[in-house]
């Protein structure tokens, strides 16, 4: 099934997200792979917003970045309602 250009926006947006929270963090691609136990493979993937990932997936990429659901994730969140508490480190 082939994607809108809407969701080919969020995910470009999405992988965004990732890649300058882990240039912030000071990571390679590798490291944060290395980190995260994922394929370097993935993060290119993930930060080209070519994919979507799993929740666990990016429980491990937050994890390893160490920052907050939120950044990751982006402001558009706190629009849909979602409880902010719930995205905290």
């Amino acid at each position: 099934m082939a994607r809108s250009s809407a969701q080919t926006r969020k995910l470009k947006e999405f992988g965004n997200n990732i890649r300058r929270e882990r240039v912030r963090a000071g990571l390679t691609q590798e490291q944060l792979a290395e980190k995260a136990d994922l394929n370097p493979r993935t993060i290119q993937k993930v930060e080209a917003g070519h994919i979507n990932i799993l929740v666990t997936t990016l429980a491990k990429i937050q994890a390893a970045i160490g920052c907050s659901w939120l950044a990751l994730l982006g402001p558009d969140v706190k629009r849909r309602g979602v409880p902010l508490w719930t995205l905290e480190k």
